[in-house]
């Protein structure tokens, strides 16, 4: 029976699933999960993560949980991802957690400059501080999967070098947090907020002078095609990310799906998400010097004498905003020094 198929008839057959054993992942699956995100698709977070991410879980399912992906911030706004999360517009987003400002206060302590050595040790002591319970309640509305962090945020600028924190007077520099906004500001620099993406197109108008960001980000949004001059200050700050699911959703698997996704969460894939930023940084570095880009190394990094007041002025700030809230950021603070010791 099977060999009188023509070969349309056959194709026909596959499509609508009505040869044995032929039907799609997503119609086979007995629950889809709708991915949502601002990287375009071919970034390297997506592919070496996320995509990753969601092949594990579908085998360690049998096929029973399918992820679709939905890249470009397709679904929503970079802003607005953990809402279209929380509000089920999505079921699980991987974001930046300081889009919403002073909605993460505590779980900002990784962002300030001197905790974060990297994109793994950043992301290990943000997972830390997670399991532990220091970061309150912050996350209630959601169900986290797991906390990271990228590697170091660096100063990259289109015509002008920076070597000391006097040359970003005047200069528009993309921050991609309040926090860091602050610290631009007091340096007399213009800070402007967007969202990484918008970065390149708001360069090529001139928009702003330079963005902040890790090398990392210099690939993924094409950047390194009009940042000619590239300032590696040793850590002037970090981003926290979550990768989260709606609660809702989670809470409604059977018990053996979400051991699926309880045994793909916590601080192997934050860890393994901070290397995929780590090791995206070589590759964004690599392409700059390729291209006979100029490089500035402030020597001892963010311990520089014209850096170090930068860094202390950045942590006193934010520990006294904390203050003024009556949270416990001082304690949080000094866990993550810490942590940021042992966290490998």
């Amino acid at each position: 029976m099977f060999k009188s198929f023509t070969r349309a008839a056959l194709a026909g057959a596959i499509a609508l699933g009505t040869v044995s054993g032929v039907a799609s992942t997503a119609s086979a699956a007995d629950v889809t999960l709708r991915f949502a995100h601002f990287w375009p698709a071919v970034a390297g977070l997506p592919t070496n993560l996320f995509d990753v991410w969601a092949k594990k879980v579908e085998a360690d399912s049998n096929g029973r949980i399918a992820v679709e992906m939905y890249p470009s911030a397709t679904l929503a706004k970079p802003p607005a991802q953990y809402d279209a999360v929380k509000n089920r517009v999505a079921d699980i987003t991987a974001t930046v957690l300081g889009y919403t400002a002073n909605r993460f206060p505590l779980t900002q302590v990784v962002e300030v400059p001197g905790i974060s050595k990297n994109g793994v040790n950043g992301s290990c002591v943000l997972e830390s501080l997670y399991e532990e319970g220091k970061l309150g309640d912050e996350y209630k509305e959601t169900h986290p999967l797991f906390f990271f962090t990228h590697g170091p945020g660096n100063l990259h600028t289109k015509d002008k070098l920076i070597q000391t924190p006097e040359d970003l007077k005047g200069l528009r520099i993309r921050r991609p947090t309040t926090l860091l906004g602050s610290v631009l500001e007091n340096l007399g620099a213009q800070p402007v907020g967007m969202p990484a993406p918008e970065s390149y197109q708001s360069m090529q108008r001139g928009v702003i002078d330079g963005v902040a960001l890790p090398w990392e980000g210099m690939i993924s949004f094409r950047l390194n095609e009009l940042a000619t001059k590239h300032t590696e200050t040793g850590g002037l700050y970090t981003i926290s990310f979550v990768m989260t699911m709606n609660k809702d959703v989670y809470d409604g698997l059977p018990d053996d799906l979400k051991k699926v996704i309880d045994d793909n969460s916590g601080l192997e894939w934050a860890k393994k998400a901070g290397q995929v930023f780590d090791d995206m940084d070589v590759k964004g570095r690599a392409q700059a010097v390729k291209a006979g880009h100029q490089i500035y190394v402030v020597p001892g990094g963010m311990d520089n004498p014209d850096w170090k007041p930068v860094k202390e002025a950045a942590v006193e700030s934010y520990l006294a905003e904390l203050d003024g809230k009556n949270l416990p950021g001082r304690d949080v603070y000094a866990r993550a020094v810490e942590l940021s010791k042992s966290c490998q």
